[in-house]
């Protein structure tokens, strides 16, 4: 396939096919890694770390006794609105 370089804005841009991109699994927005190498670029996806999910990132911060913990968590009553807050 041949392409040309365009200028795009103070840059430069090459426009690649979507089914290209679909083929290589890399869709908008996806970081991706730019490297030249003897004269060819290289463009590699960058995966994404998962996230992690609530409890995870508890047992992460408390530990192994992060449920005792939670529990022990109260909710604070700031008592009755004072102004145009909305609750």
């Amino acid at each position: 396939m041949q392409t040309s370089v365009v200028k795009w804005g103070n840059s430069h841009g090459i426009r690649l096919p979507k089914a290209f991109l679909k083929s290589i699994d890399i869709a908008v927005n996806d970081p991706v890694n730019i490297t030249l190498d003897d004269k060819k670029i290289i463009i590699k996806k960058i995966e994404r770390k998962q996230r992690k999910k609530l409890e995870q990132r508890l047992f992460d911060f408390y530990g192994e006794n992060y449920k005792k913990i939670i529990e022990t968590q109260k909710e604070y009553d700031w008592g009755k609105p004072a102004g145009k807050e909305v609750w």
